[in-house]
């Protein structure tokens, strides 16, 4: 399939396999140039979070109009740190979705811009694929894998049977994993992003106070984290309301724990029942200390290789973009110049067998 828009035809040569890929998802300016899905050549990342830490979370549109005053600036300086210039480009990658829409424009605009002038593909990229293959950059991935997908939006379990095809067997039903971390850390009046703050106080307490686990339904991979906030939350006033001391360390432990152990038990089942050569933990979450710890434990203890890339790397950035754009590319699997962003992009329907 080649990019065709009007008159616009592209002549695609694979021996060139360097990919210039954007990331505006939301609120992380990112542009990196990338060889052969594994090399990363430059890794531009632009945070926009001292600007959204005063509201306690992302503004869409504050978001959007960053993304437009920096886009350019991103793109030139991931070019000149790469070595190369943009004619030396075999494709261009752009975030497509899940994502806030007016940020994912932007980045979709200038790749669209960038595909249109140089001539060469344009591949439109699922952020969660993405995140998956970010370990792509470091480790060797073997098939069939469970992927455990935690970030601020999103709280999966992805099973890979082969490269490139992604089924989704868990997810959420409320919160993501990140999104409980921010309202917990809002709630004891922590700055945003929380999850950091909650995961430091965590790890430095030696107390802990106990909280439910939300096991859902026997065989259910889906997870819920809602009514684990509520309990956090009556904790607290109920504190207050006796005019006793909160020992927030030890709260932050307790919630901490109740959220790694779900993860975790869920995730080495699915491992076992699928037989999951590996597993990855992917998405920003994955830079937590405890979750690394709890799911680490548990791995040696089964028997299964875990797969976590750096946090440079777990956090939102078209690295991990270039990776999962690689899927596409060598079986020339490209998208049209009217290509929509789409904030609610199914994973599945991006898989290379689709």
């Amino acid at each position: 399939m080649n990019v065709s828009n009007s008159e616009h035809t592209v002549n695609y040569e694979l021996a060139n396999d360097i990919i210039l890929a954007v990331e505006t998802s939301c609120d992380e300016t990112s542009v990196a140039v990338i060889r052969g899905g594994k090399h990363i050549l430059s890794n531009v990342v632009s945070s926009q979070i001292e600007i959204h830490e005063r509201f306690g979370g992302v503004v869409p549109e504050i978001a959007s109009r960053k993304h437009v005053e920096s886009i350019t600036l991103i793109i030139e300086q991931a070019v000149k740190e790469s070595g190369l210039t943009l004619k030396d480009m075999s494709a261009v990658a752009v975030t497509q979705g899940p994502g806030l829409v007016g940020a994912l424009l932007v980045g979709i605009v200038a790749a669209k811009s960038l595909a249109m002038a140089l001539d060469i593909p344009l591949i439109g990229t699922h952020h969660i694929a993405g995140h998956i293959y970010a370990n792509e950059l470091v480790h060797n991935i073997e098939y069939p894998c469970m992927a455990l997908v935690v970030s601020g939006g999103h709280t999966e379990l992805v099973l890979l049977e082969r490269e490139g095809e992604f089924r989704l067997i868990g997810r959420t039903r409320d919160d993501a994993v990140g999104e409980a971390y921010d309202k917990v850390a809002r709630a004891l009046h922590l700055p945003y992003p929380g999850g950091p703050h909650i995961d430091r106080l965590a790890v430095g307490s030696e107390e802990t106070i106990d909280l439910p686990r939300a096991w859902l339904e026997a065989d259910s991979y889906d997870f819920s984290f809602s009514g684990l906030k509520s309990a956090v939350l009556a904790v607290i006033n109920q504190t207050r309301m006796k005019g006793l001391h909160l020992n927030e360390a030890a709260l932050a432990r307790g919630f901490q724990e109740s959220v790694t152990e779900v993860l975790v038990t869920k995730a080495l089942r699915a491992v076992h029942q699928y037989g999951a050569k590996q597993l990855l933990l992917c998405g920003g979450v994955a830079a937590n200390r405890g979750l690394r710890a709890a799911l680490t434990e548990r791995c040696e203890s089964d028997g299964v290789p875990l797969l976590i890339p750096p946090n440079s790397l777990c956090t939102d950035n078209a690295a991990m973009i270039g990776a999962a754009a690689q899927l596409k590319l060598k079986r020339k699997q490209f998208s049209d110049l009217d290509m929509k962003a789409d904030p609610g992009f199914s994973l599945e329907s991006w898989s290379v067998g689709s």
